[in-house]
């Protein structure tokens, strides 16, 4: 059952196997209305100290067991999930502002997905093993869990990005501490309602909401907690490199990107314009891996941008609880007003907006008229050095500019500090390869967008993180690699 307080949802903290109450909360915001509708914990070091005992306890029992009884517990709670994965959809597009649609096929079905992968994987790791006949010894390597995981997710894709950090912890035998984002942790405190019913041990998941400054620091500092996976900003990620420094901590790190699409004449059109309006403007443009700056060859710059903006304009703003809705609302107002800002800056450089914000009225229904929306932006005449085509913006903006010559876009597109992903359009074979190997980014698309195989390695370059995760990166991450050497 629901704990109501004035009609607002009310969470708790998961710690031990229990839902334990806090003694102060904070507001989180419907983003499509602007109201307050739920109360999340705000913990500090007393709940993550409690958490760290909790995952402690549980340790020795979940790591001994075997990886196909992990399994099997890691497929049940991939079923449960799936079973109320309407309620899961609804309930992340209400706190998130992302549309239903969005949430029913891309977020929740990944987050199941992530459980069913990490399941199947686990069971096929294998280790090496070599011999030295002349001095008669066998080496073989071993992998066992590293400990307590810390894990913090960010706001954009609440269960999907949580569920691709817990899965593959527990699944190679470590227990762990979750932290959602305040903004959007009511999914997580959903998933905590099905951990015992899908056989997870007491202890084995945790979790704390609250703040970065508040939970994510103790998390970071504390001395039992030897694993923190995170993804969000470059600037929290320097705070935790710096927090975790003196432990010896490892780390993954996911941060940001200011990915390129790059398109040559030789592009399909047809195939180009409505994935590129996707890769730009899908939920609100709040992806890490959206494109924010699209670099066009001079010789179809002015036909693309022509098609480019019509499309965009088709793409409809609204309530995200409405199917036919394209682009929901972004995470908060501070967040609005932030790219809103960047727009302006733009203007203010001399650049010109095609659609969207400040240009075209916003019709929005009669509830939503307080909600934090804006329409899906281009602009254009902007300089590589601006900060719009410098700093993540993560809304619904992007920057159209024309390139002559493969040599020039290839280190425009490597000009900024990140290096996440990239999108190439041409049908020359020898290009895509050619402007493949020459970007500095870690994932590389030709001809699609956000393809996902999740047994090859995921994160990026530069600015863009540290660390690889996947089946077997994640799996390499998430233990510790002994070499045992018998002489027989």
């Amino acid at each position: 059952t629901m704990a109501h307080s004035k009609g607002l949802l009310v969470l708790e903290n998961f710690i031990g196997g229990k839902f334990v109450s806090c003694s102060s909360y904070i507001d989180s915001y419907n983003p499509s209305t602007g109201n307050v509708y739920c109360r999340v914990p705000d913990s500090d070091k007393e709940e993550v100290e409690a958490a760290v005992q909790a995952a402690k306890a549980a340790f020795p029992i979940w790591s001994s067991k075997s990886p196909l009884e992990r399994s099997q517990i890691l497929n049940k709670l991939a079923d449960l999930i799936e079973r109320d994965l309407e309620a899961f959809a609804q309930a992340e597009s209400k706190d998130q502002g992302k549309t239903i649609a969005f949430a029913r096929t891309v977020d929740i079905p990944r987050a199941v997905y992530n459980f069913r992968f990490f399941a199947s994987s686990i069971l096929h790791h294998t280790t090496e093993c070599t011999q030295m006949a002349t001095v008669g010894c066998l080496h073989y390597t071993s992998r066992v869990p590293v400990g307590i995981a810390g894990l913090i997710s960010p706001w954009n894709l609440p269960l999907y990005l949580l569920t691709w950090k817990i899965a593959p912890a527990i699944a190679c035998g470590n227990s762990v501490i979750a932290k959602p984002s305040e903004m959007t942790s009511v999914t997580a405190w959903m998933m905590c309602r099905l951990l015992e019913k899908a056989g997870v041990p007491h202890g084995v998941v945790n979790v704390v909401f609250g703040t970065g400054s508040k939970v994510g620091e103790a998390l970071v500092c504390h001395p039992d907690v030897p694993l923190i996976s995170f993804t969000g900003s470059t600037l929290t990620a320097q705070r935790i490199t710096e927090k975790s420094a003196p432990h010896c901590k490892r780390l993954s790190l996911e941060l940001g990107g200011k990915n390129p699409a790059i398109i040559f004449d030789d592009a399909d059109l047809t195939q180009c314009i409505p994935t590129t309006v996707r890769s730009s403007f899908a939920n609100q443009g709040e992806i890490c891996l959206c494109t924010s700056r699209i670099f066009v060859q001079r010789g179809i710059y002015n036909e693309f941008l022509k098609r480019f903006v019509a499309e965009t304009k088709k793409w409809k703003v609204g309530n995200p609880s409405d199917p036919t809705v394209d682009v929901g609302a972004l995470i908060s107002k501070e967040h609005l007003e932030k790219v809103k800002g960047y727009v302006k800056k733009a203007q203010d450089e001399g650049a010109k907006v095609l659609c969207g914000e400040g240009v075209d009225s916003l019709s929005l229904p009669a509830g939503n008229q307080k909600g934090y929306f804006m329409l899906p932006t281009v602009i254009v005449e902007i300089k590589d050095e601006s900060c719009c085509m410098q700093e993540e913006i993560f809304g619904p903006v992007t920057c159209v500019v024309a390139f002559d010559t493969e040599e020039e876009v290839i280190e425009r597109a490597n000009n900024v500090k990140y290096g996440l992903a990239a999108t190439v359009w041409s049908s020359s074979v020898g290009r895509v390869h050619r402007v493949a190997q020459g970007l500095q980014s870690g994932l590389v698309w030709t001809n699609c967008w956000l393809i996902r195989d999740l047994n090859l390695p995921f994160g990026g370059m530069k600015a863009s993180g540290i660390g690889r995760e996947g089946a077997k990166d994640s799996y390499e991450f998430f233990t510790e690699a002994k070499t045992i050497t018998i002489k027989h």
